[in-house]
């Protein structure tokens, strides 16, 4: 893989992005990277890019919102979620480039319409607190979701949501979640070869772009109207969305 321009600046896009997402908006969005990444580069690829970026911004947001999180809520998001994170592994071994394009692709139209049916009233969350074995199931599907796209958030956000966490809790509750997720993906990441020579060079050149995300992120939590980022997050997993689907079909 040749490190272009081209590749550094949708990599820039995609670190700050993620960056912003993760340190402020609940991680929900920050797959959107991943998905950016896999308009130019091969899934597994783009996957590998941005594992070690996460895992960066996961170290930089954890002090801000340090035991704000909902200790049972994301105790059962872990134990759930390790198990998928063994599933996902298992799934990318059999699965080739262009089945992984239409599943990020799928994933983040999926995610758009969620949004987009769950704010507009068409659907609505939970009226009563989710019980624990929901938790685990969210846990399991997050873990997947997010081996296979890094799209783990908007499971956890269900099960989060109907807890009644405030808006500090939810958020600390999602990167502590994913700091775990994504040390545990770390491990089967290598074994698959996701990570080589030129995708760890790539990462440390988009390192500081994923830390300054993060430290805006985090001081946009209480200043950005959530409504203002997400828009701007359906446009372009849309665009991006139907494009991976499209290449992979």
């Amino acid at each position: 893989m040749d490190v272009t321009w081209d590749l550094l600046a949708v990599g820039a896009v995609a670190a700050l992005f993620a960056g912003v997402s993760k340190g402020g908006f609940g991680s929900g969005a920050a797959f959107a990277g991943a998905t950016i990444l896999a308009l130019v580069i091969p899934p597994g690829m783009a996957l590998g890019i941005m594992l070690p970026l996460l895992m960066v911004i996961d170290l930089a947001t954890l002090r801000p919102y340090w035991r704000q999180w909902g200790v049972t809520e994301t105790a059962l998001l872990i134990l759930g979620g390790l198990p998928g994170v063994a599933l996902g592994a298992a799934f990318y071994r059999v699965a080739d480039a262009d089945l992984l394009r239409l599943l990020i692709g799928a994933i983040a139209l999926g995610f758009v319409g969620w949004q987009v049916a769950l704010r507009s009233g068409a659907i609505r969350g939970a009226a009563r607190p989710l019980p624990g074995w929901a938790g685990l199931m969210a846990g399991l599907v997050a873990g997947f979701t997010s081996f296979v796209s890094h799209a783990g958030g908007p499971p956890a956000a269900v099960y989060l949501l109907s807890r009644g966490l405030g808006k500090t809790g939810y958020q600390a509750s999602t990167v502590a979640l994913f700091f775990v997720l994504n040390i545990a993906k770390a491990v089967p990441y290598g074994f698959l070869g996701l990570f080589t020579a030129e995708t760890l060079r790539i990462d440390l050149m988009l390192a500081p772009l994923a830390l300054l995300g993060a430290w805006i992120g985090v001081r946009a939590h209480r200043a950005v109207p959530e409504r203002a980022f997400f828009a701007i997050t359906y446009v372009l997993l849309t665009v991006t969305g139907l494009k991976l689907v499209i290449d992979g079909l």
